[in-house]
């Protein structure tokens, strides 16, 4: 049974924001060895992996995606799912664009021009995990926020399953959302191929999108070779409630990331004990007629807690420790406690505003900061596949203007060859 607890336990706090510890020495070693066999021998060790993981035979020609596979997919997965992709990835594709900033240059009277390029990066590799597993909303939020900005090679890899077939809704959110181009790779092979290329596989300059623990600790390892997202941790969520609200829904949403794996975390912050003690109940009653029984149970038993704090703004402040992936306030008057909200990955308030909603259908991204990482990282955006540069331009005046600063900061730092730089063209 999750716990209630009448103080804030510091260290347990402390065991759920650093349980994404990715230093694992003897998967760091089999994603070193995955990785160097990649880069010295690229299609052969990549088809070996595949082979040895995903227990199916690829080559240079059944390794990428057809578009007779497309098609095949497209029949396999039903109307109605299909319209319920599309209207996901619009709702999506509507709120990313709101996001979009322009390139701008701003000029002077006195002969200074300063300003700024957007431009979008030129190849993305999304990484989506598959096999037995199907997750087309990682799809379309790696997806589409990519195409928006402008991203003109797309390129999507994931495991195929045992008929070597990617699974269908998989293909057809890729192609829904964008996706240029689909390989059937998976693993710390496929995040190494995307790194540094293969006659199969474009090299691409930056990677997104979650995985298990070889994905992740691959994704550490090549980061600097291209950029990446993030390293994604187990989710969490965290409920901020008073007496107002409803118990049932609490249980729920907290159950929805519980079943995604051990180690998730659910927790409640509340000021009220009867709502803590209704939510426990729920918690169990609810649990027993869920599929994932089992995952759910370990994960509230490791990392579910309910804590009673004195007043809301308290429960506020230890939200903001916590930084949660997931921060939902069911709260009699949800919005007046934002100004007091400064980390968490998204903010989900009022009643009728469940996090699932965020996972598929409301349009904000899905993939959010974990394990504390909210205090300083954002949600993938537009941000994620645009790149800037700045723009500068002076006349002689404009920098005649500067050139003495220019040689006195020069010269305090031991620069001279900068100062006579500025001083050969006055």
């Amino acid at each position: 049974m999750i716990k209630i607890l009448n103080n804030i336990d510091t260290n347990k706090l402390q065991q759920i924001v650093s349980r994404n510890n990715t230093e694992k020495n003897e998967v760091q070693q089999a994603v070193d060895t995955i990785l160097h066999d990649i880069k010295q021998n690229g299609n052969k060790a990549l088809f070996h992996y595949t082979k040895q993981f995903d227990g199916i035979s690829l080559d240079e020609q059944t390794i990428k995606v057809t578009e007779q596979e497309l098609e095949y997919a497209y029949s396999k997965v039903s109307p109605e799912f299909i319209k319920v992709i599309q209207k996901s990835a619009e709702r999506i594709r509507n709120f990313h664009q709101k996001q979009k900033i322009n390139s701008w240059l701003e000029p002077s009277e006195n002969g200074e021009m300063l300003g700024q390029l957007i431009r979008p990066i030129e190849k993305v590799g999304i990484y989506v995990p598959g096999g037995k597993a199907s997750y087309p909303s990682s799809v379309l939020m790696n997806a589409v926020p990519a195409a928006v900005a402008g991203v003109s090679r797309i390129i999507m890899t994931t495991p195929a399953q045992k008929d070597g077939r990617i699974t269908p809704t998989t293909l057809v959110a890729a192609k829904e959302a964008g996706v240029t181009e689909i390989y059937k790779a998976g693993g710390a092979q496929a995040i190494t191929a995307l790194a540094y290329g293969s006659t199969c596989i474009p090299k691409v300059d930056k990677i997104c999108g979650p995985g298990n623990i070889y994905v992740a600790l691959a994704k550490k390892s090549v980061y600097g070779q291209v950029n990446i997202d993030s390293i994604a941790g187990p989710s969490e969520i965290l409920v901020v409630a008073d007496e107002s609200a409803n118990p049932v829904y609490v249980a729920a949403d907290m159950l929805s990331q519980a079943e995604h794996d051990e180690m998730a975390a659910a927790m409640l912050i509340t000021d009220s004990m009867p709502l803590a003690q209704e939510v426990q109940k729920e918690l169990q009653l609810q649990t027993e007629h869920l599929e994932r029984k089992e995952i759910i149970q370990k994960s509230l038993e490791q990392y579910g807690l309910i804590f009673i704090v004195k007043n809301l703004k308290e429960a506020c402040n230890f939200a903001n420790t916590i930084a949660p992936e997931h921060l939902e306030i069911c709260t009699k008057e949800p919005f007046s406690l934002l100004p007091y909200l400064k980390n968490a990955g998204a903010i989900f308030l009022g009643n009728y505003t469940p996090e699932p909603l965020g996972d598929y259908m409301a349009g904000p991204n899905h993939v959010l900061p974990t394990g504390g990482t909210a205090r300083f990282f954002s949600p993938l955006s537009i941000d994620d596949f645009i790149k800037k540069s700045s723009i500068l331009s002076f006349s002689k005046e404009a920098l005649l203007n500067l050139s003495e600063d220019i040689i006195t900061f020069a010269k305090a730092e031991g620069l001279t060859a900068h100062a006579n730089a500025i001083q050969v063209r006055k």
